[in-house]
């Protein structure tokens, strides 16, 4: 190998140590990057970090909270409290489904002309027919120790025979519907007119006047209080419900009505909203006879459904449909609680609502003075409704209902559905 070979080869060696001293360098470049990483990982995080990730895992449960619970329009996959009372349902007889689906005075129950007291004689007639619920006049109500030892006995009776509540309920809106604080053996304090506390402009006065009407019911043995009246006073002739509406404004009533039946709720009690589609824009009173209201279905959504919407959206129980005929809506003058349209298309499909649907009281002279007892219970159901409350004559209104079924007017599924409703809200009160 001669000089110039020497030379050149000498020239190549040193260029091929520098690649490899360069892929060394270039190398341990990577790896300490890496265990610079991997220690930055397994140190404390500083303060500004920690915030970070603290906002960010926040947001993250919120967001899992609200794909978990987004809100009422969403049904659940599975509702344990449904599965449970669907059950329930399934083991019970048609006749005790039927007379699930009934709420009756206790004379009704008993055949008796008054009722203040809940012994053997209740005992037997609940145990040949358990009907879903009672409602109590002030006639049956003298004291606080009579109504409490009743109103006690009526739900033993009722737990021993169906192992469910009763519904025991009473109209007791405050001012001038009050069973139990118009008598003044009871002590308690009446809440006034809705009227008033509408025009204070403050909903927590509706929330309070919930609150003092619940304690009260509750401590006396009621679970379900006809109240509040979500009806709008839009009629300036309407004298049937005049101070028992919050008042003219749709907005203002929705928010005292949502605030009372928190309070009521607060308590233990249901609140019932009534008298749907809203009482407030007719000058008739259903109880002398047919009522009709001239609106459209979109006037009713801005005014007189806006209470209900409220309410079903915070999630009511219990809606009571009046007998208000709506022939823009529905087409003739069928009253609303017989109406196929206003239940289930309009409260229920529109309105999202799949609580308790019940009629106003069934002896008032807007229902008796076109249809008999059986009629009236068969078109309420085959309407959508759930419970039929007072009847003008309960055993015809409860047989012809049983017959209605066993014929199939009315399927069995149709009783099932709204007897899982009321078992549903039945179990919630255990």
């Amino acid at each position: 190998m001669n000089q110039e070979e020497r030379r050149q080869r000498r020239q190549d060696d040193f260029k091929h140590a520098a690649v490899v001293v360069t892929v060394f360098i270039l190398v341990l470049m990577v790896v300490l990057a890496g265990v610079a990483v991997a220690v930055h990982k397994f140190l404390p995080k500083s303060n500004k970090t920690d915030k970070t990730t603290e906002t960010r895992s926040t947001e993250t449960l919120n967001d899992s909270r609200d794909m978990q619970n987004p809100g009422e329009a969403t049904e659940p996959a599975v509702d344990p409290l449904d599965e449970q009372a669907s059950q329930l349902v399934s083991g019970m007889s048609l006749e005790d489904k039927v007379a699930q689906m009934f709420v009756i005075t206790p004379e009704a129950l008993t055949g008796y002309a008054s009722v203040t007291a809940a012994g053997d004689t209740t005992k037997a007639a609940y145990e040949s027919r358990p009907v879903g619920g009672l409602i109590y006049m002030a006639d049956n109500l003298l004291s606080t120790e009579q109504t409490t030892e009743m109103l006690t006995n009526m739900q033993n009776i009722a737990m021993e025979r169906t192992g469910l509540p009763v519904f025991l309920s009473v109209d007791e809106e405050g001012g001038t519907v009050a069973r139990v604080a118009k008598n003044d053996a009871f002590g308690v304090t009446d809440v006034g007119n809705m009227s008033d506390i509408g025009a204070t402009g403050d909903a927590q006065n509706a929330y309070n006047a919930g609150v003092t009407i619940g304690t009260y019911l509750k401590q006396l043995g009621f679970n379900v209080d006809y109240a509040p009246v979500a009806d709008v006073l839009t009629n300036p002739d309407n004298t049937v419900i005049g101070t028992r509406s919050f008042g003219s404004d749709a907005s203002v009533v929705a928010d005292m009505v949502t605030k009372e039946l928190e309070g009521l709720s607060s308590q233990g009690v249901f609140g019932v909203v009534k008298h749907f589609p809203g009482h407030g824009g007719v000058s008739g009173d259903s109880h002398d006879g047919a009522v009709t209201m001239d609106k459209s279905l979109e006037e009713l959504m801005q005014t007189e459904f806006v209470p209900f919407q409220k309410a079903v959206e915070n999630g009511v129980s219990f809606v009571m449909v009046g007998h208000i005929s709506v022939p823009q809506v529905v087409g003739d003058n069928t009253p609303a609680s017989l109406s196929q349209m206003m239940v289930s298309n309009v409260l229920r499909e529109q309105l999202g609502y799949q609580g308790i649907v019940i009629t106003d009281a069934m002896n008032m002279g807007a229902i008796t003075g076109s249809y008999t007892a059986d009629q009236a219970a068969v078109m309420a159901v085959n309407a959508g409704v759930d419970m039929i409350l007072m009847p003008q004559d309960y055993e015809t209104a409860y047989n012809g209902l049983l017959q209605a079924v066993q014929d199939g007017t009315i399927t069995e599924d149709r009783i099932n559905e709204s007897v899982t409703r009321i078992v549903k809200v039945k179990l919630q009160m255990q």
